[in-house]
């Protein structure tokens, strides 16, 4: 185990901790920690935007010139500001080394970086890459010549940490990713306990149940199944019979448990999708246990900072006076679009969730929006009744278009590059009402009894035990017609909003819509985050990126800011039921308090078994523990082994080799599939690598690539050196999958080609361009 890059890496994001929580407290000074647990996130963005807008000249210089403008504006702030107290850094820095050091153990335990099931050998070599290079734009690993054609600011986070240490990638890889998972929950812990804050309620509770939402649960899956498995013999069976499932995983036993079933809960059928029939109907339900157990370093994973970041600077705004028209002003069009910008190019997934929270936060903020504007242009926009709520609305729609906008400036190289387009789809086959449960009953479960009590307080347990019925009618009805998200949702929107708008509902029953501005609401800003999250849950039953797959990769990109919304919304509202829920008569309040507490132990116990069960299979299944992810290379692959390390020591830049094409997530040598090793460890860009490629840019032009790399091995000997020369190549790499995917090896023939390495059972050619 490699204790001193732990404590070297540790060391480092608790300065930057430090650092950035110094100039958070600039943009969150209404938080009661004053923002230092979004240190992380502040101090990185200022590296990333240095390092991405200076790397199109250096990436070297970008990096140290990142650390000197990070560390000038702290001096500067602290000057005028000073930085974070003791108490609140000594608090949030246990957090982040807490949630670090799980992270770590976790890794540690089964750290490989291999290329089946998952992308890990994107993520490795995007970092490897990024390290390698001297400059932006960065070239494709698996297309070389070619920009990437994916988005990679995450990756560039970790490449600038990385070159900070003077990490080896293969260690810096999972010390990056322990330290993207601790920045999330101790970003969530932050943002849920000054929600909490605000509203009176317990700062820790609150922050502390977000910690187990964000960083632990698992959605509801795996207790359903552990049921199953519980109940008499033949029972189980018939009721999984009945809901059209079969008993598998853990329902079948503990011994059948796999962690990787709770994130294929989800069913769709290609027959049902109304638009066009995709070749398969994919979905992933991952939540954040599961992706960071699983081990990638994927964008997805890699935002949630910077989209609870963005998050917190919208409550920031939420919080803030309407007198306060400046720092409005400059949260909404200076500190959200660069954090947008950001976001664009780690997970574009998640820009358009920049101007769904804007849309949201400036709709139902106390102050009024008009209040933005010149003071002679809002008076004229200041109407009453009904059309002042179309007001607020129009200017939520209004600062959301500017906040994208001014999001695509920030990240304009990105969409000025070879980045790949999509067709949007709609109606597709739509999620049943067990399936929606099982993924999100963590969440709507106590989100519903929220609501729920907060009507009783507002309108009489009497009347709120109709408008629960009538909600429970509405889902039930809605799920019988196919619309399950709509019937489950829409109360959720519904109460959310009327909450959010008014500060007593009474009034509001009089005359729908809420007119309210100013004045304290029954909800915060967790409703905000709840309206966030059925929003895009709503969404994605409706709307899609038309793959052939389905809609499976706008579930799983969708799907996590879900869980970290909801996550943060968690903490707050279960802190609410805990310690506020009291109905009026005696005998009432004892029961709902005892009620209470039996549903979030019950809640949280159930949430916790897929932990407990993933992670003691994980412990049971790991060898010695290291931080080296390419430990494994000695044992599954020896053959090849030296020579990957050989050309990661070896070549300087970035020069372009040749492997066996295509590839994908298998790394069979003897069927012939290779998955373009040599490429994906070391950075060093190939000429045609996997296929992802092909969805990237088109079917064509990689099939190109590929018939190429066939005639570089096998070929005429004029062909052979005419692509030798257009592709710039330096290295012909002949490997056991090159030897059994082309009949004969011809390119050694050519003069100019010259053994350079040979090792176990590869042998590495340098190309002499000057002979070729």
């Amino acid at each position: 185990m490699q204790y001193g890059l732990l404590a070297t890496w540790l060391a480092l994001y608790l300065l930057l901790l430090y650092a950035g929580g110094t100039v958070a407290g600039l943009l969150f000074p209404r938080f009661a920690d004053r923002g230092v647990a979004f240190g992380v996130p502040v101090a990185v963005s200022i590296l990333w935007v240095i390092t991405y807008f200076v790397g199109r000249f250096s990436l070297a210089v970008g990096v140290w010139l990142g650390v000197i403008v990070l560390a000038t504006s702290v001096v500067a702030v602290w000057r005028l500001d000073g930085g974070p107290t003791a108490r609140a850094y000594a608090e949030t820095a246990g957090v982040f080394s807490v949630a670090f050091l799980f992270l770590v153990g976790v890794r540690a335990l089964d750290p490989a970086i291999i290329p089946i099931g998952g992308e890990k050998f994107l993520d490795f070599g995007l970092l490897q890459s990024l390290v390698r290079a001297d400059s932006l734009p960065l070239e494709d690993m698996w297309f070389a010549g070619e920009p990437v054609a994916y988005y990679y600011g995450g990756h560039l986070i970790a490449a600038i940490l990385t070159r900070i240490t003077g990490t080896a990638g293969q260690f810096a890889y999972n010390l990056a990713l322990a330290g993207f998972y601790a920045t999330l929950v101790t970003a969530a812990y932050g943002l849920a306990g000054a929600v909490a804050d605000e509203r009176g309620l317990p700062q820790r509770l609150a922050g502390g149940l977000t910690v187990f939402c964000i960083g632990f649960a698992s959605n509801l899956s795996t207790p359903a199944k552990f049921i199953l498995w519980l109940l008499p013999d033949g029972l189980g069976q018939t009721v999984v019979e009945r809901a059209g499932y079969e008993l598998d995983g853990l329902a079948a036993g503990p011994d059948s448990f796999s962690y990787w079933d709770a994130s294929r809960v989800i069913e769709d059928s290609a027959a049902d999708f109304g638009t066009y029939e995709p070749g398969a109907a994919l979905v992933i339900d991952e939540f954040p246990l599961f992706a960071w157990l699983n081990g990638d370093m994927h964008a997805h994973m890699m935002s949630t900072g910077f989209l609870l970041l963005a998050a917190a600077l919208c409550f920031s705004y939420y919080q803030t006076p309407a007198a306060e028209r400046r720092r409005r002003l400059a949260l909404l069009f200076g500190a959200l679009p660069a954090v947008a910008g950001i976001v664009a190019v780690t997970n574009t997934w998640s820009f358009p969730s920049m101007g769904g929270l804007a849309l949201l936060t400036v709709t139902v903020a106390p102050a009024d929006p008009t209040t933005l504007l010149p003071k002679h242009v809002g008076q004229r926009l200041r109407l009453n009744g009904p059309s002042q709520e179309g007001v607020r609305i129009g200017m939520g729609l209004a600062v959301a278009a500017v906040v994208l906008v001014l999001g695509l400036l920030w990240s304009l190289p990105f969409w000025l590059g070879p980045a790949s387009g999509r067709e949007i789809a709609v109606l597709p086959d739509r999620t049943s009402l067990l399936e929606l449960l099982a993924v999100h009953g963590l969440f709507v479960g106590p989100f519903w009894l929220y609501l729920y009590a907060q009507t009783g307080h507002a309108v009489g347990q009497s009347t709120a035990r109709i408008v629960g019925l009538v909600a429970v009618g509405t889902a039930a009805l809605a799920a019988t017609l196919d619309i399950a998200a709509v019937g489950l949702l829409a109360p959720l929107l519904i109460g959310a909003w009327l909450f959010a708008r008014s500060p007593t509902l009474a009034r509001t029953v009089d005359a729908v819509p809420a007119l309210a501005d100013g004045g304290d609401r029954p909800v915060g800003f967790e409703a905000v985050l709840i309206l966030a999250g059925a929003g895009l849950v709503l969404l994605v039953e409706f709307v899609f990126v038309r793959e052939n797959i389905g809609r499976m990769n706008t579930v799983f990109k969708t799907y996590m800011q879900v869980w970290v919304f909801w996550g943060v919304a968690a903490g707050p509202v279960l802190a609410w039921l805990l310690t506020r829920w009291r109905p009026v008569d005696d005998r009432s309040r004892a029961w709902t308090s005892i009620g209470v507490r039996a549903f979030v132990a019950l809640l949280v116990c159930s949430a916790s078994l897929y932990g407990v069960f993933a992670l003691s299979n994980h412990v049971e299944t790991a060898g010695d523990p290291t931080l080296d992810g390419l430990a494994y290379l000695n044992d599954d692959h020896p053959e090849e082994a030296e020579a990957i390390r050989w050309l990661d020591e070896t070549a300087t830049g970035r020069p372009t080799i040749v492997t066996a094409a295509p590839a994908s997530y298998e790394w069979d040598a003897g069927d012939g599939e290779g998955a373009s090793a040599p490429s994906s460890l070391t950075g060093l860009p190939t000429v045609a690598g996997w296929t992802h490629e092909a969805q990237y840019r088109n079917d064509t032009v990689y099939d190109r690539r590929v018939d190429d790399v066939e005639t570089i091995y096998t070929g005429d000997a004029t062909e052979q050196r005419r692509l030798l020369k257009a592709y710039d190549v330096r290295y012909v790499y002949v490997g056991p999958a090159e030897r059994a995917r082309y009949d004969e090896v011809t390119v050694d023939q050519l003069q100019g080609v010259t053994v350079a390495k040979e090792a176990g059972g590869v042998t590495i050619y340098r190309v002499h361009s000057e002979y070729i």
